[in-house]
């Protein structure tokens, strides 16, 4: 696995990106080499937070983690990924079942019981043509955190969301 690190309001030493690089090269096992983790560490005031995505051939993998030591922070992020990538690890057999992109083999087993993914519930409803300030609007009038609709300027099904800053986000599908 190839790894970028880049730094944001913060650039990382090369002490802590060794340490970085150390630390992937453990989930390594678990991938072809020819898969990107994408690492990124921000200053926030007081603390550091450490994002880290791996894409895995349409399979994304992210974790988040805020410390006050840049270096807890990968740490945990390591752990977080490595749960995630063992929780579903079976589901992932299945999808990836006879790629070589996957090492299944080395992924160790969960010691909790797996849980079961099921949608509890299913909702249809008719997408209003609008602009993304006007979604906004709307979720914020029916208190959601999210809100899908049909963007008048690209005719195209977005969603707008509420960000953990406060901002907004908007999600466009690529084709």
């Amino acid at each position: 696995m190839r790894t970028i690190i880049t730094g944001k309001n913060y650039s990382p030493s090369d002490k802590l990106k060794e340490t970085i690089e150390k630390k992937f090269q453990k989930l390594d096992k678990y991938f072809s080499d020819d898969i990107t983790g994408n690492v990124m560490v921000i200053r926030e005031k007081s603390d550091y937070k450490v994002e880290a995505t791996i894409n895995a051939k349409g399979t994304l993998f992210r974790a988040e983690v805020k410390a006050q030591d840049p270096y807890d922070c990968v740490d945990r992020t390591i752990e977080k990924l490595s749960k995630q990538m063992s929780r579903f690890k079976s589901k992932l057999q299945k999808k990836y079942k006879g790629q070589k992109d996957f090492a299944f083999a080395e992924l160790p087993e969960i010691e909790d019981e797996q849980e079961e993914i099921k949608v509890v519930k299913k909702k249809k409803f008719d997408l209003v043509p609008m602009t993304a300030d006007e979604a906004i609007v709307q979720m914020e009038l029916l208190a959601h955190s999210f809100y899908m609709f049909l963007n008048i300027e690209t005719d195209a099904v977005n969603v707008v969301y509420k960000r953990d800053d406060g901002a907004y986000g908007v999600l466009e599908a690529a084709y």
